[in-house]
C-alpha cells in the first residue's frame, strides 16, 4: 500500500537548520508531484513547497522563499526539504504529500518541527 513517512523533525534554535525527509513506497514515485505542507497549532494546514515529478519545476510559498529548498531523489523514492534560517513562526507539523491528477493525493503522518527563540 501507499506509504509516506516523514523524518528529520526536531527542536532547533532560531536561525538554525533542519533537513526533512519523506520516504515513499507503494506508488510510482516519479509520476507524482510531491509537496510539503505544514500545520501550526490552531491554524489551517498550509502549502509550503512543491516539486514536479521529474524535479523540473519547484514552487514555494512566499514565506519560505530563499530559506527552504525542496528536492527529490527518484532513484531512492525520497523527498527532501532543506530548511535554513528557521524562525519561531516555522514551528509546525510538516507533512509530505504526493499528488497525481488522476490517481489523487496521499499524505504522510507528519513530523514536528519546533523552533525556539
Amino acid at each position: 500500500q501507499v506509504q509516506l513517512v516523514e523524518s528529520g523533525g526536531g527542536l532547533v534554535q532560531a536561525g538554525g537548520s533542519l533537513r526533512l525527509s519523506c520516504a515513499a513506497s507503494g506508488f510510482v514515485f516519479d509520476a507524482y508531484d510531491m509537496g510539503w505542507y505544514r500545520q501550526a497549532p490552531g491554524r489551517e494546514r498550509e502549502f509550503v513547497t512543491r516539486i514536479t515529478g521529474r524535479g523540473t519545476y519547484t514552487y514555494y510559498a512566499d514565506f519560505v522563499k530563499g530559506r527552504f529548498t525542496i528536492s527529490r531523489d527518484n532513484t531512492k523514492n525520497a523527498l527532501y526539504l532543506q530548511m535554513n534560517s528557521l524562525k519561531p513562526g516555522d514551528t509546525a507539523v510538516y507533512y509530505c504529500k504526493a499528488s497525481h491528477s488522476v490517481f489523487g493525493d496521499y499524505w504522510g503522518r507528519g513530523t514536528q518541527v519546533t523552533v525556539s527563540s
